[in-house]
């Protein structure tokens, strides 16, 4: 008999969840083929088979959250009888003989007497087990979804979400997951978040909250850079294979901006500042299942080409769901773009431990005063640094994002200095 572990899936990475399963009980497998998807924060891994055999066991279900060293099922040995088939009917047979309070009335005592059935004779995954024995509850009382009767750990967690006195077939309302009495003939949907977007909603929070963090705005003259792009994109595409877009000026006035001001391109470590030599740029992508941040190696050594044909291929790799690990680690500055999406204004949320990201967005033809006489529409975007206060002064920020607009309103300047 084999396990089928979780691997070990980088230094940042302590657990994941179990996506799809490829194969079910029953199924011969051979090694190397691929057995089910894993669901991380920052990329999602297969798990293949590293024996050949027989899937004899799957004891942990889709949706399951496991954690680096913990198995999720086994392989036998070829003509091994499964081991979850062979004991199904048993166990159905234990589960149907406690009566199940939400379908038979019970009388007050029927907890009880449920209560007194041997916990360890129901069929359960390991990791149910240590749930129930860590928050009290009494296996035998557990409703299984699984259709062999198989109790798992996202059945014991919603068991202890209502209180232990209360009555199975009378349920004590609660905020988290009854519907008001007035909205129950109205249509909702409830879906389970992914765990990307549980990792982002938990790192932006820990963002606000852990670090002292500030906006500060401009707006940047598009006009040079539009007649540039005009005069250049043709000649740009033949010789490189790659459009001529804005964000390679934007990533070579980052880049100038920073060498000016390098406490925008540090992080704090306890105590201690730690400015960063090198020029890691995170450009951020949106893709199906939530914001990704692959990282733009060594930024000050790229060419304007290079750097559009790296973004090009990152964000087609965070879109197909391709991305390493090694692609998204160890970014020092971010660069977002909202205007994409037709944001005029916003302010973007650090990425941690980073202490400095900027803010692109829509370009909008806005009258603009020339001189005391003259008005032009020119085509105008608003750019956002948000900053932690604490190691990066409110000055130095407005003078780095001045600096930002310099270089971009003037992007010969970005061939000087960025």
């Amino acid at each position: 008999m084999h396990d089928i572990i979780v691997p070990a899936m980088g230094e940042s990475i302590t657990e994941g969840t179990i996506s799809k399963w490829i194969v079910k009980v029953g199924d011969t497998v051979s090694q190397g083929d691929l057995l089910l998807e894993l669901e991380t924060d920052k990329v999602n891994l297969e798990i293949s088979a590293e024996q050949d055999g027989v899937i004899s066991e799957i004891l942990m279900n889709e949706g399951d959250t496991v954690k680096i060293g913990e198995a999720v099922g086994r392989i036998g040995a070829a003509g091994q009888a499964a081991a979850p088939i062979a004991a199904a009917p048993a166990a159905v047979m234990q589960k149907e003989s406690v009566p199940a309070p939400a379908q038979v009335p019970a009388p007050v005592a029927a907890p009880a007497a449920a209560a007194s059935v041997d916990a360890s004779s129901t069929l359960a995954t390991p990791a149910a087990r240590k749930l129930a024995r860590e928050k009290g509850i009494d296996l035998n009382a557990v409703p299984a979804r699984d259709p062999i009767g198989r109790i798992h750990s996202s059945d014991v967690q919603s068991a202890g979400t209502a209180p232990a006195s209360a009555s199975a077939a009378q349920p004590a309302p609660t905020a988290a997951t009854d519907k008001p009495t007035s909205n129950t003939n109205k249509p909702e949907e409830r879906k389970r978040m992914s765990r990307r977007r549980l990792t982002i909603a938990k790192r932006l929070v820990e963002a606000q909250q852990t670090a002292a963090m500030l906006t500060t705005f401009n707006e940047v003259d598009m006009t040079a850079i539009l007649e540039v792009r005009k005069r250049r994109k043709d000649s740009f595409k033949e010789k490189h294979d790659v459009g001529l877009g804005f964000m390679s000026f934007f990533t070579k006035a980052v880049v100038g901006a920073l060498k000016a001001f390098p406490h925008l391109n540090a992080e704090i470590n306890g105590e201690d500042i730690i400015v960063k030599k090198y020029y890691d740029i995170g450009i951020a992508v949106s893709a199906k299942e939530g914001l990704v941040v692959p990282v733009l190696r060594e930024a000050d050594r790229l060419g304007f080409a290079e750097i559009e044909r790296t973004i090009v291929q990152l964000a087609g790799k965070a879109r197909n769901n391709t991305l390493e690990l090694s692609e998204l680690q160890g970014g020092t500055f971010t660069i977002t773009n909202g205007g994409v999406f037709g944001s005029l204004l916003s302010t973007p949320i650090l990425n941690a431990p980073q202490v400095g990201i900027l803010g692109m967005h829509k370009i909008q033809l806005r009258p603009v005063a020339i001189d005391a006489t003259r008005m032009e529409n020119r085509p105008m975007m608003y750019i956002a640094l948000s900053y932690d206060h604490r190691i990066v002064d409110g000055a130095e920020a407005v003078q780095f994002l001045v600096k930002i607009k310099e270089m971009l309103e003037d992007p010969e300047t970005l061939l000087l200095e960025g």
